[in-house]
């Protein structure tokens, strides 16, 4: 969608019905029949961003390789430069969410998307015998709150003089939160 694409390379604020119609070479009015509120708008932007980015980086079908295999795989993408605008639209949305209440459940639905999706990799996870942890779902917030505080140095510029011990601590959390050995959930060089 490209509202979806612009809310990711240049912010949620620059989604009016002008400028996605601009994008799809139409009239305002086309939009605006879909989306009488701008703010439907900028919240199904928002929507459609993050929710084709959770299945990109930590799908739900995860039958050809090992739960450690899958987390291992999403800790490296997520923390990568090629997330970094997911990561910005994260903090614009959850900042403009205070006032626009269809933007705040759209946050509120990907965040529960989110956990819910991280939760049953580790559920699967403990089911297989990889994973310990008594409590799947909080041992999943836990992992989201390191992941979301270090998505927070995106627009400071911080995260890319961070040394590699702060950039792996998402996945330094999730191996001591699910029982696993250090460097289980971090790329080698074999990887």
């Amino acid at each position: 969608m490209a509202a979806a694409r612009v809310a990711l390379a240049e912010g949620l604020e620059c989604i009016t019905l002008r400028r996605i119609a601009e994008e799809l070479d139409v009239r305002p009015g086309l939009i605006s029949h879909y989306f009488p509120a701008v703010d439907d708008l900028v919240a199904e932007a928002y929507g459609t961003a993050a929710g084709s980015e959770l299945d990109e980086l930590l799908p739900a079908d995860r039958a050809d390789a090992t739960c450690t295999r899958h987390l291992a795989r999403f800790f490296a993408l997520a923390v990568g430069e090629a997330f970094d605008d997911l990561s910005r639209l994260w903090l614009n949305a959850r900042h403009l969410s205070r006032y626009r209440p269809a933007l705040r459940a759209r946050v509120t639905a990907q965040e529960a998307a989110w956990r819910d999706r991280l939760e049953g990799h580790i559920r699967d996870g403990v089911a297989r015998g990889e994973f310990r942890t008594d409590d799947p779902m909080v041992t999943a917030m836990r992992i989201l709150v390191v992941l979301d505080g270090l998505g927070a140095l995106v627009n400071s510029g911080d995260a890319l003089d961070s040394p590699p011990e702060v950039l792996c601590l998402p996945a330094i959390t999730a191996e001591r939160e699910l029982g696993l050995e250090p460097g289980a959930l971090r790329p080698t060089t074999s990887d």
